[in-house]
């Protein structure tokens, strides 16, 4: 990791009020709108969403399935995410302080997703994040993220070496796999941004090999 936790927090927090117009582009709601139809909850389902931020897949979600908690680091993003809850009248989902391996829930979860969070994280503690994830025994993770279908390019929007440590396409489907994720779809929305699906694997089933 690039910088510290609480760095990381602190600039989200400062970002929290102008981030959503800061996304607002053609690939980061492409990317987002893949992670909300690959999650796919049933109407039953409780979800996980790590790095919710201003709840741009969270509160999507939480109109189809049980119910929704959503993780940050980040105060500022979590009262975004709040207030955003609050004005769309959405009862269903929960805002609190976690991170990728200390998520802060004590219930069983459904489905895990996480949409342009984790590429903060070097390639290890990816790793680490996912075998956490994969310890909750959720059904299917999804995460849409910065991700290198091809050679870095730091002149892209989506990348900034000073604070992103973004993973190949072939370490992050490796780390899927060792944590016991069959990889059921790769998506690229952009050379530098993608989605990747993994379902649980049950004991004593083979893990199929991912896409490189």
């Amino acid at each position: 990791m690039k910088k510290s936790l609480e760095e990381h927090a602190d600039r989200f927090s400062e970002q929290s009020a102008e981030y959503d117009e800061q996304q607002d582009s053609v690939a980061y709601r492409e990317c987002a709108d893949l992670v909300v139809r690959y999650a796919n909850p049933g109407p039953e389902d409780v979800v996980l969403d790590l790095g919710t931020g201003t709840g741009a897949i969270a509160l999507p979600l939480a109109e189809r399935c049980e119910f929704v908690h959503g993780r940050d680091i980040s105060e500022g993003m979590l009262s975004e995410a709040r207030a955003k809850a609050a004005d769309r009248a959405v009862e269903n989902v929960e805002f609190a302080e976690g991170r990728f391996r200390e998520p802060n829930v004590d219930r069983n979860i459904d489905v895990v997703t996480s949409n342009f969070a984790m590429h903060h994280l070097d390639d290890e503690e990816k790793a680490e994040a996912i075998d956490v994830i994969a310890a909750l025994e959720p059904r299917r993770f999804v995460l849409g993220d910065v991700m290198f279908f091809g050679d870095p390019d730091p002149d892209e929007t989506f990348y900034s070496p000073d604070v992103d440590d973004p993973a190949t396409v072939g370490v992050l489907a490796d780390a899927f796999t060792d944590a016991g994720f069959a990889l059921t779809a790769v998506e690229s929305v952009h050379d530098q941004v993608g989605v990747l699906v993994g379902e649980r694997v049950p004991d004593g089933d083979g893990i199929e090999e991912a896409p490189r």
